[in-house]
């Protein structure tokens, strides 16, 4: 039996924000099951400091993760491919050895408007709403791991 853990590819189109969230939280609830990684279509060059901050509320350090281009991905095996915006779904190539395909959009947090705090709060929540669909995306991959043992 392989003892390697199947890359599920999370990609937005920066790279800076939603993709960096739920890299994160997939990781902290699934890393154990799963390679889990982001990039983008168009990469920003740099993790949203508000990501950084709505994480680190929730005890997720992503201070080390970097944007990356979903280039550096295309000549590794991705199993599952997960867009969390509606261009990085359009932009989306099909990656060597890729089963499985998710199209789940949520707001762009790094548009919000208004003071810090009122930009804060659009990141926790869109944060929470990554936070909810991602944790019953592991919970069915570990379920479906049970199945087939």
């Amino acid at each position: 039996m392989s003892t390697t853990k199947p890359t599920v590819l999370i990609l937005c189109t920066g790279n800076s924000c939603r993709s960096h969230l739920a890299e994160g939280i997939l990781r902290a609830v699934a890393g154990d099951l799963l390679d889990v990684q982001s990039a983008g279509s168009k990469p920003a060059g740099y993790v949203h400091p508000l990501a950084l901050v709505a994480m680190q509320e929730i005890g997720i350090d992503i201070t080390a993760h970097r944007s990356k281009s979903m280039i550096e991905f295309m000549d590794k095996k991705v199993e599952t491919v997960i867009t969390v915006c509606g261009n990085a779904d359009q932009a989306c190539p099909i990656f060597p050895g890729q089963v499985n395909r998710h199209h789940w959009p949520f707001e762009d947090p790094a548009h919000a408007a208004g003071t810090d705090a009122e930009k804060l709060a659009v990141f926790r929540r869109v944060r929470d709403e990554i936070r909810r669909t991602f944790t019953a995306y592991a919970d069915g991959r570990r379920d479906q791991l049970k199945a087939t043992q």
